[in-house]
This record gives structure tokens, sequence and C-alpha cells, in this order.
């Protein structure tokens, strides 16, 4: 058998190359670039440069042969082009997931086939099995990685049967700490190197500037929101109505994620997850799961002027009412350039918290931000995803309409999974959270599990 691995110049895609190498593998090397643009990037130079010139030392090392493939054509159209099209329309897409299912696994795929290669090998921490059906037909299983704190299945969550087929995961199987260590006993010369950071390929960005490239600034407000906009919001109250009617009985409702961080929790949030009953969730109708999946938006906020006569010679003057919802605090460069559960960059003062993004009207150009981690805008209990956007990894495990089941779910690459209840309908799959989630974005990939930690399907998040 003939393996191409994707020799990134990593110190994980070198291991894989070297176990399969020491393993007797027929094993060649190729390094694909995928970005030329440099003037976005914050170090301002060529990473892939450095990482081409580490990459064939490592194949050097090895004993492998070495190959280079420029794939920046159908990466820029298949992947940074999605990108800028979904940031105006106010979505936020994830570029790695894209880049795996339409580059590493299909144009670097193809590539590789065209020098013989029969498989291609990444450095992902993940774990592929093969399972057998009772009518004899094969299929394959993705699980999660060994290493909870390295697990990238989440980035694989899009990848077909037929790219599973032609993949391998060599290290899914080890911890990060038993890659370098192996990777120091060989010699290796990406031993030591830091992990990559930023959009695959692309590296470390700033998005505002990166995403300048195509989208125009545009001076808009920002808007603050506060408490009381929820207590006097008809959706927000009906959400309530709806979570509450689904409680089993004796079950308390929680509304407010206790989420800050991977590895944080807000101490003045409450803690305990919402006790669904499952047969109560089953009679849910459509128009109920579309109330609950639907993001409060606050375009009902509005601003009339006054008049006013300031200072001694009581110059006539011009200001905003006060509203009780929220107020004018600030201004931002273009509503597309920001996302849901954003912090940094909004150049806000004066809080005695932090604040954060809850909400971009791009049509209006204006973004509402919240005070605080526990601002009921930053939580949500329920996602939708339209039906055509619903990608299984094993087809046999498609839901029927009027199917509910229960699945581990992550809205984010490292997000603890989440239980949740996955409940699909004619025309949309929703996932209701026992926990409400912070930051659910639209454009974002929500991925599931199984128990046993098989990632079993994914889908963009519409709303």
């Amino acid at each position: 058998m003939k393996i191409c691995v994707g020799l990134s110049g990593g110190v994980d895609s070198s291991v894989a190359a070297y176990l399969l190498k020491q393993q007797g593998y027929d094993v060649f090397a190729m390094f694909m670039q995928n970005w030329h643009d440099a003037d976005a990037t914050l170090h301002g130079d060529c990473e892939w440069e450095e990482d081409r010139f580490v990459a064939e030392l490592v194949a050097r090392k090895i004993g492998i042969d070495f190959y280079f493939v420029d794939l920046s054509g159908p990466y820029r159209k298949r992947v940074v082009d999605y990108m800028f099209d979904e940031y105006s329309k106010g979505r936020t897409p994830n570029p790695d997931v894209l880049c795996n299912r339409e580059i590493k696994f299909d144009a670097f795929l193809e590539a590789a086939q065209k020098l013989g290669a029969d498989m291609v090998a990444t450095g992902h921490y993940c774990i592929k099995e093969e399972t057998v059906s009772p009518d004899g037909s094969k299929s394959y299983k993705l699980i999660a990685g060994t290493d909870p704190g390295k697990d990238q299945s989440y980035f694989l969550c899009q990848l077909s049967q037929d790219q599973l087929s032609k993949a391998i995961f060599p290290i899914g199987n080890l911890l990060k700490s038993e890659v370098r260590e192996i990777a120091r006993k060989a010699d290796l010369p990406s031993a030591e190197k830091k992990d990559s950071q930023g959009i695959c390929f692309v590296g470390k960005v700033d998005l505002p500037t990166f995403l300048q490239q195509k989208l125009k600034s545009n001076e808009g407000n920002v808007v603050e929101v506060y408490d009381r906009y929820y207590a006097d919001s008809a959706l927000y109250a009906e959400q309530k109505r709806i979570l509450s009617s689904i409680l089993s009985e004796g079950s308390d409702l929680s509304m407010i994620t206790s989420y800050i961080s991977e590895d944080k929790s807000s101490p003045s949030s409450s803690p305990h997850a919402n006790s669904f009953d499952d047969g109560k969730v089953a009679l849910l109708e459509d128009s109920a799961l579309e109330t609950l999946s639907t993001p409060v938006t606050y375009g009902d906020i509005a601003f009339e002027t006054e008049t006013y006569r300031s200072g001694k010679k009581h110059t006539r003057k011009t200001r905003y009412r006060e509203n009780p919802w929220g107020k004018i605090i600030g201004t931002h460069m273009g509503a597309q350039f920001y996302t849901i559960g954003q912090r940094k960059g909004l150049g806000i003062g004066g809080h005695s918290d932090s604040v954060f993004v809850i909400h971009t009207d791009i049509d209006k150009n204006i973004i509402y931000v919240g005070q605080g981690h526990d601002h009921k805008g930053l939580s949500r209990s329920c996602l939708a995803i339209h039906k055509e956007e619903v990608h299984w990894i094993r087809p046999e495990l498609s839901m029927a309409s009027g199917e509910i089941r229960p699945y581990m779910v992550r809205v984010r690459y490292r997000q603890p999974l989440q239980k949740a209840t996955l409940i699909m309908r004619e025309g949309s799959l929703y996932v209701l959270f026992d926990s409400p989630q912070r930051g659910i974005t639209p454009g974002q990939f929500a991925a599931w599990y199984s128990p046993d930690g098989e990632l079993c399907g994914s889908g963009v998040i519409s709303r």
C-alpha cells in the first residue's frame, strides 16, 4: 500500500510519517501551499516557506520522497471566498472544517493519487474504525482521539464515507506528550516546533484586516442591551414558557449558561442542567421548535432624539432620550467584522465587567452587546440546522422525521461535549441542550457524538 502523508512541517504530521515508515509502508510526503498573500498575517512574512523547509528536512531525516503542490487556487475558491461570503451575511464560518472537507481530503487527495497514493495520512488526533453491517457492507467510524485535550475529530465532521475510506490517522491513539517524545527520540527537526495557530494554512491573522480585503468598513452604532429588555420581550417570555412546559416533574428551569471558557464556569450562574421529559419533547409542535431556536434580536430598541439647552449661553443641543432597554455606547467599523460572543476588539470601556457581542444586524449595521458573562443575550438552549445542511458520517445513522435521540454535542472546537436531544422534523434538525449554551453562532458547525466517542454527524447552524 502506498501512502501519501500530508507533511505540514509540524510535529504531528512528522510523527505520522515516521510511524508509517517504521511500520513498513511505502510512504512519501507532500507539502501543500494554500496561501500566497502575507499582507494580512500578523507576522507579515510567509510562514509557509519556513514550514516547507522544516517539512523537507523531516522527509529527508525519515528517508522518504518529498513533493510540493500548490493548491492556493482551489483553497481561495472553496475556503476563503466562502469565508468572505459568510461574513458578509453576518455568519461566522469555520475555515478549518472546510479546509479538511474541500482541500486535504479532496484536492490534496486527488494530487496524491496522481502520484500513485492509495491512501492519505494526516496528523489529526482522531481514530478511524471499520465496521461491517449485517448485510456485509463496510462503513467507517470516526472516533474522538485518545488525548481529550487534542481531539481534532470536530475539524473532520464533514467528511464522507468515500473520504474516510482513503484516510489514515496514525497518531489518533497517542497523547500529545507521547508524540513529542517520539519526535525527540527520532531526532525529527520538528520535535520542538510550536503548533500552528490561526486560520488553516493562512496563519495567525488580524481578522478585520483579513476580511477588509473584500469587505468594506462602514461605521455603525454599538448598542448595549439592558436586562430590562428581556423582562419585556415577548419572544424571550415564550421561550421560557415552552422550556418550562417540557421539564421533568419537579424540575427548575435554567436559561443562563455557567460557561465562561473551556475550563471555567461563572460562580453566579445556575450550575444545574435542565431535566427535560423526552415524551414532552417529542410532542413539541414545529412552531414551538421554531420559537425555541429563534435568537432574540433587538430591532425594536429605538432611540429618539430630543433638544435641550446647555451652558450659560443656553446653547441648543441634541441628545438621545433615555431608553430602559438599552443605550448607544460607541461605534464600530462594520457589523460583518464581529461575531456573537466576541469580547476583544470592541474598544469599549467604562464597564465593571467584560462586554460581549450578543447580536449583529448586518442590514442596519448595528452591533448589540451585553455586559457580563451572565448576560441573558449570551445564552441559548436550542439551535436549528436546515435539513439540507445535515451531514451524517455514516448515512445509516440518519434520523427520520419525527425521531428524537440523545447525543453529546459541541458547537466549537475544544468545547467540552454537552448533553443534548436531537429532534428531526421535516424541514430542520433541532438541537435542544440540557444546559444553556453560550455564543451559539450561525455559520459554525454543530457536531454530535455517541456516548462511546463516535462522531456521528454535523451541520451548519442556521440560527
